[in-house]
């Protein structure tokens, strides 16, 4: 097997993506292009299973983390033999990291897609990817959640004349994952495409689907761009949505898709969360005008030696952080 580099989304809601190296079972993992976590999976427990039984879930060891700063920080040393052979692909892989972890941001390859339809059958957001259909979560809950993130900060301009009192903490957050999934209608369903190199989809089933709807093909623009609907909304809603969407330029500037304008807009939405832009930036495909970035770069730096509270302390997101769950998940 070689070794393959790509990037994933982190999804419901959209919060940012990982760039990943992958060798066999050992993976090294990026939210920020700078520090590397570096696990390993004990495959050898799959060898003797057949396939009819599902996929089951191995245990990982922390190899250890990664930065050119720090170097290597090991994880905890095991005294078996099933370590040991996990050691030498985690060895193996991290060798490996060193000379391909400057080329980040690596192409995204999650090209399996699990949306949620509004009410006509249309692609309304987007709830999970995958590199592969059997990876895909068939058993999650059809419901968008806005995030923690949102709730804490995000406001819009719509708040007033949609009634929601924004000095609320959560309020507009709720009230805009509220509506969303009230637009995916009394039926949720949500449908999987394989999403193909023209950007069109084609259906391979889904959840709670109509069967007559499963195998269709899709054209790109039936799919937003930003992961979110933009379009089949009133004004004010539209304005909410609109709004939401300026709040996660910072990551919206991770995905690939825009065209120039689209992505100097974001670069000057995003320049208003100095500390998320500068953690991400390195993992932006292109950047349109440098002096904003930099600017904002500065201004993160700045905040960075104020004494932290809320509003200054925008800590890097975990690899492997989940919004509302206890338990670690493996992207």
């Amino acid at each position: 097997m070689t070794f393959e580099c790509y990037s994933q989304r982190m999804l419901n809601p959209f919060r940012g993506s990982v760039n990943c190296v992958r060798y066999r079972s050992a993976d090294a993992v990026t939210a920020d292009g700078v520090h590397w976590d570096i696990y390993v999976s004990n495959d050898g427990l799959l060898e003797d299973l057949a396939d009819d039984q599902g996929r089951p879930q191995v245990s990982d060891i922390r190899f250890g983390a990664w930065s050119q700063a720090h170097g290597l920080r090991r994880g905890p040393i095991h005294p078996s033999q099933d370590f040991r052979r996990m050691e030498r692909l985690g060895q193996r892989l991290y060798e490996y990291l060193l000379e391909v972890h400057d080329q980040v941001p690596y192409p995204f390859l999650d090209r399996i897609e699990l949306w949620l339809l509004d009410g006509e059958a249309r692609p309304l957001v987007l709830l999970d990817s995958a590199l592969s259909p059997d990876e895909l979560d068939r058993r999650q809950p059809l419901r968008w959640l806005t995030g923690r993130s949102c709730r804490r900060s995000f406001t819009s301009a719509a708040a007033q004349p949609l009634g929601i009192d924004a000095t609320a903490a959560g309020a507009v957050a709720d009230y805009l994952g509220a509506y969303i999934n009230d637009r995916a209608g009394p039926s949720t369903a949500a449908q999987i495409f394989r999403r193909l190199e023209d950007g069109s989809g084609r259906g391979l089933g889904g959840i709670n689907l109509d069967a007559a709807l499963a195998h269709r093909t899709l054209a790109a623009a039936a799919f937003p761009a930003t992961l979110l609907d933009r379009t089949h909304h009133d004004a004010v809603h539209r304005q909410l949505i609109d709004d939401f969407i300026r709040w996660q330029a910072p990551w919206q500037l991770l995905l690939p898709a825009f065209d120039r304008d689209t992505r100097a807009a974001f670069e000057r939405h995003a320049r208003h969360q100095p500390l998320k832009l500068a953690q991400l930036y390195r993992l932006y495909p292109s950047i349109v005008d440098r002096q904003i970035i930099d600017a904002a770069r500065v201004e993160a730096r700045l905040r960075q030696t104020l004494p932290p509270h809320r509003e200054t302390t925008e800590p890097v997101m975990s690899t492997f952080y989940i919004e509302l769950g206890p338990e670690p998940t493996r992207r």
